[in-house]
């Protein structure tokens, strides 16, 4: 399967059959992650691959008990049913095999200090800050790592809505990673014999615009 290939057949699986992720395999898409780009060559990804049955069931539990408490603070009980149908979609890690966990360090941004010093408005530092480049290095690793595996033959689902519980799970983890956050989920297994199409993409129109 060639890369062009591959970003047209990659989709979210969520359903995985009761087999083990081969760890050469984990291995490899790790590699793949850590070769995406990154603002100022930071790099600033760090990996926790979960395999053990257990935690990775206790990790859905903790994201179950945030989602209910999260539900509590919708207005009525119309919004609060909404939210709560999102629950399963929250924890559909827990039928994995294996969880890898992504944490990030913040973006090291050099104009920041020099622009504090100078005594700039705050503002016109947010507007710096705007794009998030810590972030948007680290979605990079992850499609990287979701492309390795579907070359590989595995299904991946990317998860940010269980990290409204990120406090409680790194509790849980316990990587001791100074300056490090949780950012993301990455649920990955042999995909089960029967899994939902993939989601029709807006076409391409409507996103882009050329200037000649």
């Amino acid at each position: 399967m060639n890369i062009i290939d591959g970003i047209h057949t990659r989709k979210s699986i969520r359903k995985y059959k009761n087999e083990p992720v081969q760890k050469e395999d984990i291995i490899k898409c790790l590699k793949a992650a850590v070769e995406a780009p990154s603002p100022k060559h930071q790099q600033n990804w760090y990996f926790v691959v979960v395999e053990k049955k257990e935690l990775i069931q206790q990790m859905a539990e903790i994201v179950e008990e945030s989602h209910k408490r999260l539900g509590e603070y919708a207005e009525d009980e119309r919004e609060k049913h909404k939210f709560m149908r999102f629950m399963s979609y929250y924890t559909l890690f827990k039928d994995a095999p294996v969880v890898v966990l992504v944490y990030a360090k913040p973006y090291v941004m050099i104009e920041e200090k020099l622009l504090r010093a100078g005594g700039v408005k705050e503002e016109v530092i947010e507007t710096l800050k705007a794009p998030q480049s810590a972030a948007q290095a680290i979605g990079a690793a992850v499609e990287n790592f979701l492309l390795a595996a579907t070359e590989l033959g595995y299904g991946t689902c990317y998860m940010t809505g269980p990290t409204h519980a990120k406090s409680e799970i790194e509790a849980l983890i316990d990587v001791v990673k100074p300056e490090y956050e949780l950012m993301s989920l990455i649920a990955m297994g042999v995909p089960a014999d029967e899994t939902t199409d993939k989601p029709k993409r807006v076409p391409l129109e409507e996103v882009v615009t050329f200037i000649e």
